[in-house]
């Protein structure tokens, strides 16, 4: 990633327990979230565990995906005060619990239910393993 950390948004800790951030948007990511607020009011991601996009972080409006107790909500991120859930399927993140996800953008029109396929646009996550020493 050419992006310097340091204008990585990260996500607050939401899990029990935990205080540091397990989900971050580059800066890019953060652009054409600003862009698809204004299109679609509040916000939401959801980590797709495979179906349509691959594994791809699919964009809802708020609320549009249903989460239940089999969805783990991984942090919450504040961009210009305005909330934006990361949720991802608990059976999912009994895999990548070990890891940080951060959310990029990448030119290129994915598959899928995501707000940002009609821009040309794709989200996608660029993994990394937690640093626990943070």
């Amino acid at each position: 990633m050419d992006q310097a950390t340091d204008h990585i948004l990260a996500a607050a800790p939401v899990l029990p327990g935990e205080t540091m951030s397990r989900v971050g948007l580059t800066p890019a990511a953060q652009e054409l979230l600003r862009y698809l607020r204004q299109q679609h009011g509040p916000l939401m991601f959801h980590q797709s565990g495979g179906c349509c996009d691959g594994s791809s972080p699919m964009c809802y409006p708020e609320g549009d995906f249903i989460t239940s107790e089999a969805d783990v909500l991984l942090g919450v991120f504040d961009l210009d005060g305005d909330s934006i859930g990361f949720w991802m399927s608990a059976e999912q993140f009994a895999y990548w619990k070990h890891t940080h996800l951060t959310v990029d953008v990448v030119t290129g029109r994915g598959s899928g239910f995501s707000l940002e396929a009609p821009e040309g646009k794709r989200f996608l996550i660029r993994s990394r393993l937690l640093d626990v020493t943070q």
